[in-house]
């Protein structure tokens, strides 16, 4: 027996108040997600059922729905998650953006859904060293929920996940606690990465363009207009002969003859709008 109400109109309501706030389509599939993640949520409001809690949600908005947003959001990441698009970005990317943006001594990056920092970071990893120092290399990192933004601008790391990570790495842009229970990213790296709170499917705030945009294992919980719409805002963010790489399980439709596909969940910018 369950220690929460949960109905099938309450899941329906759930479903309808996420896709409306930010795009993610939940499935029958996710229902025991949202039982298990919101019934958090419930208990620390002493709420008795789902039904008590969307009132509540109704009610105490400004103070509820964010953590609403956050506890349904799935955050999952690694360092140097597919590795082989950093591969691309350090063979491929830096030595066309050394020769293209000689003139702006400009580059930027967007790590769209960055969750806990791990994909920026990784990023920032692949680009040090790589520009001259008078070039003005930036990246911005974004996500919908603010909790694991908090997380990444700390840039603090427990040692089972950083794994995926080199004893060189770990020694040139890591600071290792005391007791050695945590790891700390170096201020090299933080401050090449501004971190915002952004809501994709709300009104984008930059301006662009970008050199890269990553945007992985996101587009997995938007619908098929929602995805076109945004490889659509992509195309106008990415300069000329920029690059999108999206995630694994992730696919772009061949309609879009704007991108070229490069295999692998990477794409370049075709065309100029």
């Amino acid at each position: 027996m369950r220690e929460f109400a949960f109905t099938d109109t309450d899941f329906k309501v759930i479903s309808e108040r996420v896709y409306q706030a930010c795009g993610i389509v939940l499935g029958p599939h996710k229902r025991e997600m949202v039982y298990s993640r919101l019934a958090r949520r419930i208990r620390t409001n002493e709420l008795t059922s789902f039904a008590a809690y969307l009132d509540y949600l109704d009610t105490h908005s400004d103070a509820e729905f964010s953590h609403f947003i956050n506890a349904i959001t799935t955050n999952l990441t690694s360092f140097f998650r597919e590795n082989h698009h950093f591969e691309h970005v350090s063979d491929t990317i830096i030595p066309a953006l050394l020769e293209s943006n000689k003139t702006s001594k400009r580059v930027r990056i967007w790590s769209a859904g960055c969750s806990t920092g791990e994909e920026p970071y990784s990023i920032a990893m692949t680009l040090v060293g790589r520009f001259p120092a008078s070039w003005d290399v930036k990246i911005l990192a974004t996500d919908l929920d603010s909790n694991v933004l908090a997380k990444a601008q700390q840039g603090i790391y427990e040692p089972v996940t950083i794994t995926g990570l080199s004893p060189a790495q770990l020694k040139q842009f890591f600071l290792k606690s005391a007791d050695g229970n945590a790891y700390r990213v170096k201020p090299q790296l933080q401050q090449m990465i501004s971190f915002k709170r952004l809501n994709l499917l709300e009104k984008w705030p930059m301006k662009g363009p970008f050199d890269v945009i990553f945007c992985r294992n996101v587009l997995i919980y938007f619908d098929k207009k929602t995805k076109d719409n945004l490889f659509k805002g992509y195309h106008r963010m990415l300069a000329q002969d920029g690059h999108l790489f999206i995630g694994h399980s992730e696919t772009m439709g061949k309609e879009h003859s704007e991108f070229k596909n490069l295999g692998k969940t990477m794409y370049k910018k075709m065309n100029n709008e």
